[in-house]
């Protein structure tokens, strides 16, 4: 019996050329992460940009996000759902994403995917 079921992606996509719906395989750096406080439901929430960008500084994204620089498409919302955390990922962690991708409030969106920690950000 074939397992017709688990297709691979065949390459990597781009944030920007992600599909409305499907399974991809993309990767770029985390830009900003959201923690749940302790009364709602567990979730840790990350945004990803694009691997081609420099890796982000927080006061470069606070400053662009201000001006209306950041557009929606060029960003990937990821949700870990049952997490608080996820040791590792924090703003500037470069990383591999696969899973199925959805749009949820005119945002790319990834639900508990299979991820690569590729490189950290030295502190500085």
């Amino acid at each position: 019996m074939v397992d017709a079921a688990r297709k691979e992606p065949v390459a990597p996509v781009s944030v920007r050329e992600l599909p409305d719906r499907g399974r991809v395989l993309c990767h770029g750096f985390i830009e900003s992460v959201t923690y749940a406080p302790a009364s709602k439901v567990a979730s840790f929430i990350a945004i990803l940009v694009d691997h081609d960008d420099a890796p982000p500084r927080p006061r470069a994204v606070a400053e662009a996000q201000r001006q209306g620089a950041a557009r929606p498409q060029d960003r990937l919302r990821v949700i870990w759902l049952g997490r608080r955390r996820i040791p590792g990922i924090d703003a500037g962690t470069e990383l591999r994403l696969e899973g199925m991708v959805t749009i949820r409030d005119g945002l790319p969106t990834m639900f508990n995917p299979r991820y690569e920690i590729l490189s950290r950000q030295e502190e500085q």
